[in-house]
Parts: C-alpha cells; structure tokens; sequence
C-alpha cells in the first residue's frame, strides 16, 4: 500500500477539521464573516441574518462539537471543560480556510470565544461582533451579571436531575417574546437534541466562565449588540462590556430576550450592516 502524499495528508487533515465543526462556506465576497453561535443552538439560528451579507462577502458558519451537525465523536470531555477548547477549534477553522482579516460574530458565549480568540490571535481579526455577550452571568459586588451564585447553581442541578424538562422551561425564558410561541418550542428542540451529558457540560462552562479579566485586553474594534431586556444579559452587562473593551460601541436594540438574531433578526442586521459599513 502507498504511502499518502503531503497533499493527501494536508486535505485529509482539511477534511477531518471541516467535519468537526460541520464547516460550510457560502457568499460571492472575500472577506470572511465568521459566524458562531450560543449554548444549545446551532448555526441555523443564523438563518435569517447571514443572507443580507452573502453578496459581499464570505459568509463562514460552524456548528461547536456537541451542537447541531458537528462530529460528536470529536467530542472531548476534557478539550471542552473551558471555553479554551471551543477557541482552538474556531482558529483551527480559520488556519484551515487560510481566513484573513476575520470579522468575527458572535452570539452569547460565543461572543466570549471570539475576544479571547483575537486576544490569542489579533493578526487573523479585523473587528468583534458581540451579540448578547457577557463576561460573567453572576453578580459579584457591583457587578451586575443578572444570576446569584445560588441560582446558577439551582439552573445547573436543574439541568442535571432533568434534560428535558430542563430544556422546555428555559427555552421560553431565554428567548423572551411571549408572543412568539414558535421561537420558543424552535430553541426547546435545539436544547432537546443535544446530547444531556453535553448539555451540563456546556452549561457549566457557559455559565461558571468569568472572563472580566480579560476583555479589556480586546485587541481590535468591537460592536457590543445588547437586547433592551434580556434576563440572561441584562444591559448593564453590555454597558460594563462597552467601558472594558477599547475600542467597542454599544447599541441597545429595541429587540427584547436573549436571541435577537431569531426574534428580531431585520434589527441585527440594520445594526451590523451601520458598524461594518462605518469601519
């Protein structure tokens, strides 16, 4: 049997990475829009934002390993204990796609994922977009995150004795918009597919993470999108993002609960389109 060549070993390793995280590159532009998404979600939930930016540009969506269509068997217990193993990942993609000059969006944690990314790689990005991001989602003296310690840990055994149940009544919470009955069963079927140990396990990265040491430490410009009223992000979250973060502007959208870019995805995209087109 013939030994493989170089280029068979580059594309098979390309492969495997793309794969991984269920890799798809659309759009007729060149410069990347790198799309990433929350706990328990998937890169669907960008469906109805990306398409407004297909025309100029390479739009990039990846599912995290454990979500969506992404190779579970790449799942590590240990890699994805801290959000460290998610950011590998997220620049292994962007070595592997040879990505320049990355404009990096973010929703929930994975906003935290893109800023520690620039931190550790500020050549490969040219600016942040931060949705619904937060540092820490505990209170810690005039730190207001929007959780005790005590009800974090409550939502964590919650998660742990039931998935399911869990699932059904988180969703309505973190989506918000009463009204909007099928974003809410939308987002509890998202959570139900997850795997449940790798749900808890995410959860407890997602929510025990506490970055405020370092986001001020953002190396490139930053738009910070935060909801009028999110129970999971309130706005002092993104108030406190915006005073830490060099170079970042915040705009509080009208938009309300944790996922504007489902529930009010024509706002998001007139607020990003107004940054990218300003920078």
């Amino acid at each position: 049997m013939k030994s493989p060549t170089f280029k068979q070993i580059v594309n098979n390793n390309l492969a495997s990475v793309l794969k991984r995280n269920n890799v798809r590159v659309i759009g007729k532009g060149t410069r990347p829009l790198f799309f990433t998404h929350g706990f328990g979600c998937d890169q669907n939930m960008w469906r109805y934002i990306y398409p407004s930016f297909e025309q100029d540009y390479k739009i990039v969506l990846i599912d995290h390993v454990g979500a969506g269509d992404s190779d579970l068997t790449a799942y590590s217990f240990d890699k994805y204990n801290t959000l460290d193993g998610y950011v590998e990942d997220i620049l292994e993609v962007i070595d592997e796609l040879q990505l320049s000059e990355v404009t990096f969006v973010g929703h929930s944690v994975s906003a935290l994922m893109g800023i520690l990314a620039a931190i550790r790689r500020p050549e490969v990005f040219c600016q942040l977009v931060l949705v619904s991001p937060s540092p820490s989602y505990i209170n810690d003296g005039n730190y207001t995150g929007g959780f005790t310690r005590h009800q974090i840990d409550e939502l964590l055994e919650a998660l742990d004795d039931n998935h399911l149940g869990w699932s059904m009544t988180m969703a309505p919470v973190i989506m918000g918009n009463p009204d909007r009955e099928d974003l809410r069963e939308e987002l509890a079927n998202s959570f139900c597919r997850t795997d449940p140990a790798i749900a808890r396990q995410f959860a407890r990265t997602t929510f025990l993470s506490d970055k405020r040491d370092v986001i001020g430490e953002t190396p490139v410009p930053s738009l910070i999108l935060q909801c009028s009223n999110d129970i999971i992000a309130p706005v002092e979250v993104g108030m406190y993002m915006h005073e830490q973060i060099p170079a970042s502007k915040l705009v509080i959208l009208k938009a309300t609960g944790h996922c504007p870019n489902l529930s009010a995805p024509a706002e998001t995209i007139s607020a990003i389109q107004a940054y990218l087109h300003a920078i």
